[in-house]
């Protein structure tokens, strides 16, 4: 592919499937997305945002990933070195849960195999749903750098992983305690804040009397979960709630159970809710727990791990928690002591990983202490180098969430994972934390040491993606090179869990924020707005619309329906639209080359005699090149598309291909050859707009034209040239193209087909006006097909006519024969109320004084100019209808 091919060899109809796999082949064998570290260049970096190793990618990944091709592929094609490096997560929770799954199906458990055995079966299926995604980013044509990808368990991301937990740990950041965590009986691990969903769920209130051990009567405690009263070892009261003064250091007797419990006050409890008084179950609720340590109360664990009642839970030991539920309502209202239950909804919390309702459970665990960490986040964001999140109403949930982080539980009871790099002394109960397994305990020397059972966090490991995958802790040349990373592009649903992890820890251990600018976008919904799931069945495999419709199309479709930090609904009349865009790219390309002849790459000049058209065309491809550049660094893909999209298939397609033919089919040889260069610089530089969001197409044509350079995907990206800057140009097209648009409609409303030669009379308003229109004398001839032509601003008014008013021009073609004059006054008269329409518009916008005080200078000016063609239109239509009534 590195020589051009023969221009007329491209085939008729363009086949994605025969297109695609051997362009994408060729860019890799040839490592044309290899970040090269030229020092000549200035680095641009993205890391993927990896993938779990889970199963398939969907809609949402080839929105994400679709979002950085055109951003890596636009900066490489400006001459950056450009970095997209990519990866994938092990994903601890949703891995192991799958393979469980798996094994279950062929009648085996994890601890059958036994944890070596396990993991043997886990690196299986990583290693297979790692080939998968690969495919599948092939198949999207994704430029990233494969000789730099990287996995969150492999060697080197390891090593980055044990050193952070390790310096944590010196630090005293990261600590072993008892308390209160969120815990998913289904998976049976323990989970972070932010892995846990809250739903509202319809559930009841119920309203207990627990006796006072005196028999001088009852205080009455309301819960949601009347199984955790078995747990019981207080009751709280507000300090200053004159109901309860006289109780408080007394004791009551816990129903069932029989224990003896303290009444106690303490401030957080809430007076108004309830009775006032709350039952405190220090081992099954966050806020008991406190309240559990600040008054010195037991703490007793009333379930076990799967979250069946366990040995305290007296006569309901063995049910699980919800059966248990049921068995004790029942048996306290027998007893009296449930004397009211009131429908309540309520916010529930789920595990975002199984859905399993979380049980607060009081459990051994590891943490990091989060506030050290997030005052140097939050300081940063203060700062003139703060992060940029793009929009920037994203940054104030950021903050708001770091401003009130708790302590993060990074233990998981897992096989999958890290495992946490913490030895214990069978001998003295030494812990030993290091970055080498150690083989004998450092303070009594025993080498009776086991490893902690417990793996890390799946998102420990993934907030140090954009330094561990650049080699830290070691400072390599890809690490000096480039990082910090120019942008992250993630949904909005992550920020929590991966990009304020990511930021904590780059500054904690590099000193640097880990990337310029965030990047949120949102999901990919339905047609309905819905979001996408299994339960709805409304879920869209990525591979079955390329399969239709090709990658490009999918691309296109993602990339024109996006705006950034929102949703964008799929479509499939949208794809199908960005198919035959590709089509008409396809055939227009086709036109060009067999309009070539032997002119090549060097035969382009544009430099020479150039007509009004081919100004024009430059001119415009200049402002589009501009506007798209623009709309780029400003992460507006959406515009970016449509700017191209207008262009190439208005401008370039519909109006300069036509206007060609004249020269192409005609008998000047020089100008036949100038059309030759702009038709093919215009293509070239076209299809590189292009590429970042259709690369295979664009390479395809691109390798058939006459060009320079191997690959479309190296060549330099068009950008804003003053030379091609022709505004006199575009005035001057933009008057023959209205012409020959009311011409064309003129000709649609009274039926007249293109074929039929009409007398067209032209009369401009000024010199100027008539002297650019017989400059285009050729192109009204060619398009508007006038039997007879009359160029004159001091022609006479024909009678009976039917009458087109355009900026600097009025048309006219004399209605013999041609029309009902009836019919042409009714559409007169209508388009006199659209013009009325707009004359009202902009008078009351400029009559607005809030719109004058705040619009800047040239946007008001705009207005008026606009408001006098208006005005000017409405007095030509109105004398029109008046010579027609005559």
């Amino acid at each position: 592919m590195s020589e051009r091919n023969e221009q007329n060899q491209i085939p008729t109809v363009y086949d994605p499937q025969t297109v695609e796999q051997k362009l994408y082949d060729w860019w890799i064998e040839n490592q044309f997305f290899k970040a090269t570290g030229d020092p000549e260049k200035q680095p641009y970096c993205i890391v993927i945002p990896p993938p779990n190793v889970t199963g398939m990618l969907h809609m949402g990944h080839a929105l994400d990933c679709t979002l950085q091709d055109v951003l890596i592929r636009h900066k490489r094609m400006q001459g950056y070195d450009a970095l997209w490096l990519p990866g994938m997560d092990h994903a601890g929770i949703a891995t192991q849960a799958r393979v469980e799954a798996t094994l279950r199906e062929e009648g085996v458990t994890r601890y059958d195999l036994g944890r070596e055995k396990f993991l043997d079966k886990v690196w299986e299926w990583k290693e297979h749903y790692a080939s998968v995604i690969r495919s599948q980013w092939r198949r999207m044509g994704f430029s990233l750098d494969y000789s730099r990808e990287r996995f969150t368990m492999d060697e080197g991301l390891s090593r980055a992983v044990r050193t952070v937990f390790v310096k944590l740990y010196e630090k005293g950041l990261i600590y072993r305690g008892k308390r209160i965590i969120n815990w998913d009986p289904a998976a049976r691990t323990a989970l972070s804040d932010i892995e846990v969903e809250y739903k509202d769920v319809k559930g009841a209130l119920y309203h207990l009397r627990y006796p006072l051990k005196d028999g001088s009567g009852h205080i009455t405690v309301a819960t949601t979960r009347p199984e955790t009263m078995l747990g019981d070892t207080g009751i709280a009261v507000h300090p200053e709630d004159e109901r309860y003064k006289d109780l408080i250091g007394k004791m009551v007797i816990l129903p069932i159970v029989g224990r003896e419990i303290p009444i106690f006050a303490d401030e957080y409890v809430d007076k108004e809710f309830g009775s006032g008084a709350v039952k405190v179950t220090p081992a099954h609720d966050p806020n008991d727990f406190e309240m559990g340590l600040r008054h010195d109360l037991p703490m007793i664990t009333v379930m076990d791990e799967s979250g069946t009642m366990n040995e305290n839970a007296g006569p309901y030991q063995g049910l699980d928690r919800f059966e248990c539920r049921k068995q004790i309502v029942a048996d306290l209202q027998e007893q009296g002591v449930l004397f009211k239950i009131e429908e309540h909804e309520h916010s529930v919390g789920h595990s975002e990983r199984s859905g399993a309702v979380v049980e607060p459970f009081l459990s051994t665990q590891w943490f990091v202490a989060m506030k050290p960490l997030a005052e140097q986040a939050i300081k940063l964001q203060q700062g003139d180098d703060a992060v940029r999140f793009v929009p920037d109403r994203f940054e104030k949930i950021y903050l708001h969430w770091i401003e009130n982080i708790r302590d993060w539980c990074i233990s998981r009871q897992l096989w999958w994972g890290h495992r946490i790099p913490a030895w214990y002394c069978d001998s003295c109960g030494e812990t030993v934390v290091t970055l080498e397994d150690p083989t004998a305990c450092p303070k009594c020397g025993h080498g009776d040491l086991h490893q902690d059972e417990d793996v890390l966090d799946t998102w420990f490991s993934s907030g140090l993606w954009p330094f561990s995958t650049m080699g830290w802790p070691e400072q390599t040349e890809d690490m000096k090179r480039y990082y910090p990373t120019d942008v992250l592009v993630t949904g909005f649903d992550i920020i929590y869990f991966w990009v304020a992890r990511m930021i904590f820890t780059a500054l904690e251990f590099t000193g640097e924020k880990p990337f310029k600018d965030v990047l949120i976008h949102g999901l990919v919904r339905d047609a309905q707005g819905r979001k996408m799931s299994k339960s709805l069945g409304n879920g869209v495999d990525p591979l079955d619309v390329i399969e239709k419709y090709g990658a490009d199309a999918l691309r296109f479709m993602l990339m024109t329906g996006s705006s950034p930090g929102n949703d964008l609904r799929f479509n499939w009349e949208k794809v199908e639209a960005a198919r035959n865009f590709a089509n008409k790219i396809w055939n227009a390309s086709r036109f060009v080359m067999m309009n070539l002849g032997d002119f090549s790459h060097a035969d382009i000049r544009l430099d020479g005699e150039l007509g009004t058209a081919d100004k024009w065309i430059l001119h415009r491809l200049n402002e589009t090149a501009k506007e798209v550049n623009a709309a780029l660094e400003r992460y507006d893909f959406g515009e970016a598309g449509r700017q191209i999209y207008e262009f190439i298939w208005n401008e370039y397609c519909d109006w300069y291909i036509e206007l060609a033919k004249l020269y192409l089919q005609g008998d000047d040889p020089a100008a036949k050859r100038t059309t030759q260069s702009v038709l093919v610089y215009v293509l070239d530089q076209s299809l590189r707009l292009l590429h970042p969001f259709m690369p295979f197409i664009t390479e395809e044509i691109w390798q058939h034209i006459p060009h320079e350079g191997q690959t479309l995907t190296l060549a330099a990206y068009p950008k804003h040239e003053e030379r091609f800057v022709n505004p006199q140009a575009a005035r001057e097209m933009e008057l023959l193209m209205d012409m020959i648009r009311a011409v064309r409609n003129i000709r649609a409303e009274m039926n007249v087909p293109p074929s039929r030669p009409v007398t067209l009379i032209v009369k401009p308003a000024n010199g100027e006006a008539e002297s650019l229109i017989r400059r285009g004398e050729a192109y009204i001839r060619r398009f508007c097909n006038p039997e007879s032509l009359t160029i004159d601003q001091n022609v006479s008014t024909p009678e009976k006519s039917v009458t087109a008013v355009v900026t600097g021009a009025e048309l006219f073609l004399p209605l013999a024969g041609l029309i009902d004059i009836e019919a042409e006054i009714a559409r007169l008269e209508k388009e006199l109320k659209n013009l009325d329409a707009e004359v009202e518009r902009v008078e009351k916008k400029l009559s607005n004084p809030g719109f004058v005080a705040k619009a800047p200078t040239e946007v008001i000016d705009a207005e008026r100019a606009k408001g006098k063609d208006y005005a000017d239109k409405r007095e030509k239509v109105k004398a029109r209808i008046e010579e027609l009534r005559r």
